[in-house]
């Protein structure tokens, strides 16, 4: 990476969102760095595979569920240790005009998108602050909470709000040394939209990004270690970091 000194070795990290796309990345990436990783996902048995390669925990979760939150972060903490890092990446969407939204849909991506990343953050920063741990939260938000997308409405409201989430949390909880922070990704190539991408419709896209291609996963390693990092991010606090290659600014 870098010369710099990220400082999460040894560090208990929580993955939400853990079994497949972005998830499988970053959960790679911290334990890379160290950091004992607990995977967090409703499809458990990806989670125990990849477990299996990186070590630490898997953890059967769907995040619209408080209770079972709640006892999750409980259960990490008694097993892995309290929990110094939270990736909140667990999210959905549901394409379609926005006349054309159903209330299930709706509900759909508001529960998984914010209801579940708010009781998730809640729930960890109680335990870091029982702990006395100057964690990190990191909210994986994306572009469409900066600018709204095409037939993504909801999912554009979810990932706004989101971003809003980051920064009351930053101001509630920095008196604790909890950092909170969102990252925006733009559009990153991953195994869940391939196949989209490679359509007329992602090809027509591609054509106005800034750089005429999508990102790869590996585009977020940097920022979401800063983000994670106790120094060189130490006075990072309600960051909201795009790694968008400024598609949110066109």
């Amino acid at each position: 990476m870098t010369g710099f000194d990220f400082d999460i070795a040894g560090k208990v990290a929580l993955v939400t969102g853990a079994s497949s796309g972005l998830g499988v990345r970053f959960a790679r990436l911290l334990a890379g760095q160290g950091a004992r990783v607990a995977l967090a996902a409703r499809r458990l048995d990806r989670l125990q595979a990849l477990a299996g390669e990186i070590g630490g925990g898997a953890f059967a979760l769907d995040v619209t569920d408080v209770a079972a939150v709640r006892q999750t972060v409980a259960d990490i903490g008694s097993k892995l240790g309290p929990i110094a890092i939270l990736v909140n990446n667990a999210g959905v969407s549901r394409a379609a005009r926005t006349e054309d939204v159903t209330e299930a849909d709706y509900d759909a991506v508001m529960a998984t998108n914010l209801k579940g990343p708010f009781f998730m953050a809640q729930a960890v920063a109680g335990q870091m602050i029982a702990s006395g741990i100057a964690g990190r939260i990191v909210n994986i938000a994306s572009v469409a909470g900066l600018r709204p997308i095409g037939q993504l409405a909801t999912y554009s409201m979810s990932k706004a709000a989101l971003v809003m989430m980051t920064k009351a949390m930053a101001r509630d909880w920095g008196r604790h040394g909890i950092g909170v922070h969102a990252l925006c990704p733009g559009y990153i190539e991953t195994e869940i939209n391939h196949d989209w991408i490679a359509s007329p419709a992602g090809e027509k896209l591609r054509a106005i990004q800034p750089r005429r291609r999508f990102g790869r996963p590996e585009d977020l390693d940097a920022a979401l270690l800063l983000l994670c990092a106790g120094a060189p991010g130490g006075f990072l606090n309600g960051t909201v970091l795009a790694a968008d290659d400024g598609f949110a600014v066109m």
